[in-house]
């Protein structure tokens, strides 16, 4: 047995059965490894940054890690960005990043870099195997980093020679999974003391980030709101979210800076629920770098390790509201009719609430385009919601492709800027391949639109001939169904929202990928 074979052996054996992959030379025994164990499923992505974009969506819909294979630093490199969002989600990740020989870095070949110094910025923990010995309990390290909670992203760089040195036998043992810590007691009881001598509760707010975005932990947050009369807020953006009708649809901060000191600007007190306090995503000349005011008082019911769902339990029962329905319960579906005409910021949303069927995904990347998507989709079938707090676009198509492997049995909607599109646009190949089930709107304005109200927040004047070519996606504008078809994915056009709604409804009731591009 050599390091690699060892390698895929341990990752099976802890439950890390599928691989998204670019791999080249140096991978090249790696890849042997993994073909001799087919039950190993194995994804290629077109460019790494569609690699570790689906190991992230991987994750959040199968709360476990997948492997990733790249190559070398340049490799890896390419994958930076989806790792930045997917260390933002807190997503497992283990990372394999391949490495010349350790006898041959110090020639400085062409493809030399410092990978470990590349890895670090958007990993947790980054390790290099020395020998083919070291490789299974290496990973299996690995694997451990990644499946904490929150998840974690683990990068193991293998040189070649440990990769296909061959190594003593061994004996693949089972990582045990840690246990959740316990309720804090004492953080309990002194956040019901606050709620209820809370002299006006509604300046209280419950902010819920991570897993307190599922749907059992909401239930207990609108309890606990419906009781005491405070307020529920969800992070600005959330890496999954399960709401819809018969859930707790908890509204989320604003993303634009003014709407999101607004929101918050009465509010003198925050528990925070698996949540950080929120900042600011830009800093802009004369405004806040915070969103909450800076007298605020502070309180910590859970962090993003602890057990969340638990924490709001104990949090609802010692303030005797078990019994209490809860607040933000969406109960009846959406009743009037359909809009029509050209589509615009405010109406596509009324048409995917009403097409969105049961136990759908939705992958939401409409940065401009679906400012109204959320608060509209509340009336939805139950459903996930999937965003990215890590703010680097081109990562809506990889994570369909991680969240709709994860989940085959469900349909998978990914709503999409045709500017942010266009960063992973080799995803649709992966989508065609792998014949998933995912349906691609690209809301084509053909621009970077948030940029001109971005270039307004900084004070800057109104575009002129440069920032326009900065801006502007047009001269050639970008032909969707064209380039859906050079990937293998069927595509069409739309300009109405009845051939929208039409659309939509045909691409949920096919299987395999569909891309619909809704010009606006």
């Amino acid at each position: 047995m050599n390091g690699s074979q060892a390698i895929v052996h341990t990752l099976l054996a802890n439950s890390v059965d599928v691989c998204f992959a670019n791999p080249g030379t140096s991978e090249m025994h790696f890849v042997a490894a993994l073909d001799a164990n087919p039950e190993m499923r194995c994804v290629l992505g077109l460019f790494e940054g569609v690699v570790t974009g689906a190991a992230d969506g991987y994750y959040r819909m199968a709360d476990k890690p997948a492997a990733t294979l790249l190559h070398l630093g340049p490799g890896l490199s390419n994958g930076l960005a989806n790792l930045h969002n997917a260390r933002r989600a807190e997503s497992g990740v283990v990372n394999i990043v391949g490495q010349h020989a350790l006898d041959h870095i110090a020639n400085d070949s062409p493809l030399t870099s410092d990978i470990e110094g590349l890895a670090w910025p958007v990993s947790h923990w980054v390790h290099t195997t020395k020998s083919p010995d070291e490789a299974a309990g290496d990973v299996a390290v690995a694997v451990g980093q990644a499946s904490g909670r929150p998840g974690r992203v683990a990068t193991l760089i293998l040189p070649a020679d440990a990769a296909w040195g061959e190594c003593s036998p061994m004996q693949h043992s089972l990582l045990e999974k840690p246990a959740l810590p316990r309720v804090n007691s004492d953080r309990v009881d002194v956040i019901a003391r606050a709620l209820r001598e809370a002299g006006d509760p509604g300046s209280i707010a419950l902010l819920i980030g991570g897993r307190g975005m599922r749907a059992k932990a909401s239930e207990w947050a609108g309890r606990i709101a419906a009781h005491t009369g405070c307020r529920l807020l969800g992070e600005i953006k959330s890496s999954r979210v399960e709401r819809g009708l018969g859930r707790v649809n908890i509204p989320q901060v604003p993303y634009p800076i003014d709407q999101g000191l607004s929101t918050l600007a009465n509010v003198r007190a925050v528990i925070l629920v698996g949540a950080i306090e929120p900042a600011a995503y830009f800093a802009y000349p004369g405004k806040p770098r915070m969103l909450l005011p800076s007298d605020v008082k502070t309180y910590v019911l859970a962090n993003s390790s602890d057990d969340i769902e638990s924490s709001l339990q104990a949090l609802c029962e010692a303030l005797g509201a078990q019994g209490t329905a809860p607040s933000l319960l969406k109960a009846q579906s959406l009743t009037q009719g359909l809009p029509s005409g050209k589509p615009t910021v405010d109406t596509i949303g009324h048409v995917i609430a009403a097409s969105l069927p049961e136990g759908a995904i939705v992958v939401d990347e409409a940065i401009t385009s679906g400012r109204r998507l959320h608060d509209l989709t509340a009336f939805s079938p139950p459903h996930d919601w999937l965003e990215n707090p890590g703010g680097s676009i081109g990562y809506a198509l990889p994570v369909a492709v991680g969240a709709a492997l994860a989940d085959p049995g469900r349909k998978v909607l990914a709503v999409i800027g045709d500017g942010s599109a266009m960063f992973t646009l080799q995803a649709l190949w992966t989508l065609a391949r792998e014949n998933l089930d995912v349906t691609v709107v690209i809301c084509s304005n053909r621009s970077y639109r948030i940029l001109y109200g971005e270039l307004e927040n900084v004070g800057g004047p109104k575009p002129g001939p440069n920032a326009e070519r900065m801006l502007m996606l047009d001269g050639p504008s970008l032909d969707w169904p064209a380039l859906a078809k050079g990937h293998g994915v069927d595509g069409c056009r739309v300009e109405t929202l009845e051939l929208f709604y039409k659309a939509l409804k045909n691409a949920f009731a096919g299987g395999g990928p569909h891309l619909i591009e809704l010009c606006m």
